[in-house]
């Protein structure tokens, strides 16, 4: 059985980052596969030796889906591992991608009263032209007291792609500890 990568994405760029972490595990000998949090219950969870969770953001808190997919976890028995991503434009700053930098991250993890053992911060896509005219002043207003693109047609990933492989990598050293040695 893959193990699963599950995302909460409402654009599709937490999705992606997703595959690409799949697809880093998969290339390190860990079958990987991405999977949507929606419908998720506690078997999918308590099935699993390393709960990966990679969450975006919107309106300054992380998705719905994600706080349920962290309320299973919670009421777990027997909690696997957890590797935690939030997906946020905070984290296009080099500075902000640790959980004791990114503000989002921080604030998760300390009102979950969470303890992954690992937990990153990755910057997301900005697509202003794809925004309705109230999340584009939202996130213009943002950039402006940030010093980020303001540009209305201004489409940038900020995504740092090794970044997200040397995420999988990290994912893939803990997952083949937990695995048993061969006698």
């Amino acid at each position: 059985m893959p193990l699963p990568i599950f995302y909460a994405s409402r654009d599709g760029h937490t999705r992606r980052i997703a595959e690409r972490v799949a697809t880093g595990l998969t290339a390190a000998g860990i079958a990987a596969e991405p999977i949507n949090v929606v419908g998720l219950d506690a078997k999918d969870l308590a099935a699993v030796p390393y709960v990966i969770l990679i969450a975006a953001i919107r309106y300054g808190h992380h998705l719905r889906e994600a706080e349920a997919a962290l309320d299973i976890y919670e009421k777990l028995a027997k909690k696997p591992p957890l590797a935690l991503a939030s997906v946020n434009l905070t984290a296009r700053k080099p500075e902000k991608c640790t959980p004791q930098t990114n503000p989002y991250l921080r604030k998760w993890i300390k009102r979950r009263r969470l303890t992954p053992d690992l937990a990153i911060a990755i910057a997301g896509r900005l697509v202003y032209p794809r925004y309705n005219l109230f999340d584009r002043l939202a996130i213009q207003l943002i950039m402006t007291m940030t010093g980020g693109v303001t540009d209305p047609t201004a489409e940038v990933d900020y995504t740092d792609w090794n970044g997200v492989d040397a995420f999988a990598l990290k994912i893939a050293g803990r997952v083949r500890a937990l695995q048993p040695a061969d006698t």
